[in-house]
């Protein structure tokens, strides 16, 4: 008996590299042939797809993932439109640099205030969602300071693709949850009591648990990113069972880079070969990936709070432009990181598929130092010998020349 289908409301058909449908609250990406990609694009019609021009095994996948409904699903579909090559699948949209906290790590240093406006906000999420986007991350700062954040949370319905809030979590609570219009936060926690307080100031630690607490209990999917300082070495496992605990759904570990106040508060940076496994610590999904052979942010980019555009935050030196010349045309400025091009690569690393040369950013800071790189390396040459350490591939021949 043919029966008629219709595209779940989560559900997004994106032009990538290979056609694909998104499940934006599951945040899943589904890879899909030309005949399933057309089926589903019917599907997403106000007639919907009929099952007898789909195979059965197909439909019941589908059906099994809830990307599809027997119930009329009357919603808004961004058009479908063949992205750019690579694909800009993740926005990092720092809409502010205000903050409320003064963290000893923070790569931005001295905040000077400033943010993007509501009309230039509205332009991006336009200009990437036509881009085939599929995950908006929306960074300070602390972004709820930005002095217009309920006008922007009320933009954010209207486009298809996952909205995650990333902050510090002291200005978070039920009645503001309550009203935001994402699908995840995450939460900067640097360690127990003792390690993240030692970064944020005294008290900051009950506070950003109690607002993650809250935020679960009100249905809200959590995730957490932890940055490793001297500090906190000790607390990872404690970190580790208390989030399980908690029930966060993805937890990033990572090593910061000597940058912004960091560099003020050099006791707490840890050198690569004092980090041991914490590199390994963490849990959960992550960015879909990127094709081998190439580095990391293959799909990132990353837009300031004064409107310049680059290849992540970082690189705030290195503006591939700004918001007046449009997404797009920053985006076709990024050259991607051949893994070829690397120091590590020429050593034949047996890892380097696997690592993607880590940070790009943390690897040409230690290539300037140690003779690896020079300034006029585009995104450093140099190994990012924390995770050299972390994969156990560190052998005489990774010196200076």
């Amino acid at each position: 008996m043919n029966a008629h289908y219709y595209l779940a409301e989560h559900a997004v058909l994106k032009a990538l590299e290979t056609p694909a449908v998104y499940d934006s609250r599951r945040d899943e990406l589904y890879e899909l042939d030309e005949d399933a990609f057309i089926w589903l694009q019917a599907c997403a019609s106000t007639g919907g797809g009929d099952s007898r021009n789909a195979d059965d095994a197909f439909v019941e996948y589908c059906l099994s993932e809830g990307l599809l409904t027997e119930e009329e699903v009357f919603t808004r579909r961004p058009a479908v439109i063949k992205s750019p090559a690579p694909s800009l699948r993740y926005l990092e949209l720092q809409i502010t640099d205000k903050c409320n906290l003064k963290c000893k790590h923070c790569y931005i240093g001295s905040p000077a205030g400033r943010e993007l406006s509501v009309l230039n906000l509205k332009n991006l999420l336009e200009e990437f969602e036509v881009m085939q986007g599929l995950r908006l991350m929306i960074t300070g700062g602390e972004p709820l300071m930005h002095s217009e954040f309920g006008e922007f949370n009320e933009l954010l319905p209207h486009y298809a693709f996952r909205k995650i809030l990333f902050t510090n979590g002291m200005l978070i609570s039920r009645d503001i949850i309550q009203t935001l219009h994402v699908d995840e936060i995450q939460f900067s926690v640097d360690g127990m009591e003792r390690g993240h307080d030692c970064l944020r100031g005294t008290g900051a630690f009950r506070r950003v648990i109690k607002a993650m607490e809250t935020a679960l209990e009100s249905g809200m999917p959590v995730s957490v990113a932890t940055m490793i300082h001297n500090e906190n070495l000790s607390e990872f496992d404690e970190m580790k069972t208390l989030f399980i605990s908690l029930g966060i759904k993805d937890w990033t570990v990572d090593a910061p880079s000597p940058a912004g106040n960091l560099k003020m508060n050099a006791s707490l940076f840890v050198p690569p070969d004092k980090m041991g496994n914490l590199l390994g610590y963490g849990f959960g999904g992550g960015m879909h990936g990127s094709p081998e052979g190439f580095g990391c942010g293959f799909h990132l980019v990353s837009v300031l709070a004064n409107g310049d555009i680059c290849k992540c935050a970082f690189y705030s030196g290195m503006p591939a432009g700004n918001i007046r010349d449009g997404l797009s045309v920053a985006w076709a400025r990024i050259r991607p990181v051949d893994l070829g091009s690397l120091r590590c690569a020429g050593l034949s690393c047996p890892v380097i598929n696997e690592c993607r040369g880590g940070c790009r950013y943390r690897a040409s800071l230690i290539g300037k130092a140690t003779g690896f790189g020079s300034a006029s390396d585009t995104y450093g040459l140099a190994c990012d010998f924390y995770k050299c350490h972390y994969y156990g591939i560190m052998n005489p021949g990774m010196k200076p020349e």
